[in-house]
């Protein structure tokens, strides 16, 4: 193991990891399954003191945005199209708008935005403010 292998463990090792899964029995690495409802076990683990969430995945993302248990949208963007493979936040029926808070970029040419979702009240407002919908 590498320097920058052992200090990725020294973080992740103690962290609490919780996986959401329809298909696994057990999970290791300290890690608890959760199993069933995962948008009740979302609002449980966020009513709980702590840093916050970090997620991944092809589905959960879609299902939690949805359901309006995002409070930021950390996107890592790397300069390479793959042509295949799952689309960002398949499945979601209506439309997020989001404020850019934070953008930082690497010299390898990936760029790392955080979103913020807006109120959709003040989404409607800054729409038609710039002329792109009606006011009606």
């Amino acid at each position: 193991m590498d320097a920058s292998e052992a200090a990725f463990s020294e973080v992740m090792d103690p962290m609490r990891k919780v996986v959401a899964s329809g298909t696994l029995d057990a999970v290791d690495w300290n890690a608890e399954l959760i199993r069933g409802d995962v948008v009740d076990a979302v609002r449980r683990l966020k009513e709980q003191p702590g840093r916050g969430i970090a997620l991944g995945g092809a589905k959960l993302p879609a299902t939690l945005a949805a359901h309006g248990l995002i409070d930021d949208f950390t996107f890592l963007v790397h300069p390479v199209i793959a042509g295949c493979g799952p689309r960002l936040l398949d499945g979601l029926r209506d439309q997020i708008h989001l404020e850019l808070v934070e953008r930082r970029a690497f010299r390898s040419g990936a760029i790392v935005p955080r979103y913020r979702p807006v109120a959709q009240e003040r989404a409607s407002r800054e729409l038609v403010a710039r002329g792109l919908a009606s006011g009606t």
